[in-house]
């Protein structure tokens, strides 16, 4: 177990997918379309995030000033903020090229939507569906720096602070119960906006990233930015337990995942 460095570590959150697995009438709807068959949880960890800020921020300008860009119907959309799903081909190859050169480390855990597992072990709740991958993102994560900013993605008026903080305070919890050890670094938790946080949106492009990889088998996008993901959980692959996550020991591959 790492010691606690004397630092800030600051965490921008996003999800991918959805919690949805039935319908009003209690109907599954997994196979429906527009229900996503993954829930992705992400986030990406820096020490210095001003300076993706900066780039970010920096990027939106120069495709503000191009005259190729300027006319693309979607354009006013980006220049709020880049979102991998609504962003244009052109505008992808832009932000997936500025985010290799950024200082972060990625880390993103995929849930598949096991009906069994959300029945049993969520007992049919989607908030506790989510909140179980919030536990495992950041069990092992908040003892390596003393101070810890969190920052949630919130789109809409959609939040669930206190949700939240509760699933933090019980990865905390965990990881005490398993090393016999008492964690004395504090986090914050910060919902933001994607327009109002530039971190934010490149959270949001990993994790599009890797759904595609999943949802699609098209894993080009994620192998472009694979060196910045340092661990990838597949979390319910049961097939592949205990080899379902990935880093640098155990590349990821679309070979080695099980089909959803």
């Amino acid at each position: 177990m790492k010691k606690t460095a004397d630092k800030t570590n600051y965490f921008f959150v996003d999800e991918s997918g959805d919690t949805v697995f039935f319908d009003k009438y209690g109907n599954l709807i997994l196979n429906k379309e527009g229900i996503s068959k993954t829930l992705i949880l992400g986030f990406i960890k820096t020490h210095n995030p001003n300076e993706i800020r900066r780039a970010v921020l920096n990027l939106k300008e120069q495709i503000k000033k191009d005259d190729y860009l300027k006319n693309i119907p979607s354009i006013k959309k980006t220049l709020i903020a880049f979102h991998a799903k609504d962003d244009t081909p052109e505008i992808r190859e832009r932000f997936f090229k500025l985010i290799i050169t950024l200082d972060f480390t990625a880390e993103v855990f995929v849930a598949r939507k096991i009906p069994e597992i959300f029945i049993k072990r969520h007992k049919k709740n989607e908030n506790n569906f989510y909140d179980d991958l919030i536990i495992k993102l950041f069990e092992n994560k908040l003892h390596l720096a003393k101070f810890n900013k969190i920052y949630f993605s919130v789109r809409g008026s959609k939040t669930r602070r206190i949700p939240l903080e509760n699933a933090i305070k019980k990865a905390i919890l965990n990881f005490e119960n398993k090393w016999k050890t008492k964690i004395n670094s504090s986090f914050e938790i910060i919902p933001q906006s994607p327009s109002g946080e530039p971190c934010l949106q490149v959270i949001d492009y990993i994790n599009w990233a890797v759904q595609r990889a999943f949802e699609k088998r098209q894993d080009r996008f994620l192998n472009f930015v694979k060196n910045k993901i340092v661990y990838l959980v597949d979390l319910y692959d049961k097939n592949k337990y205990p080899k379902n996550f990935y880093n640098k020991n155990n590349p990821f591959d679309l070979k080695k995942i099980s089909p959803l």
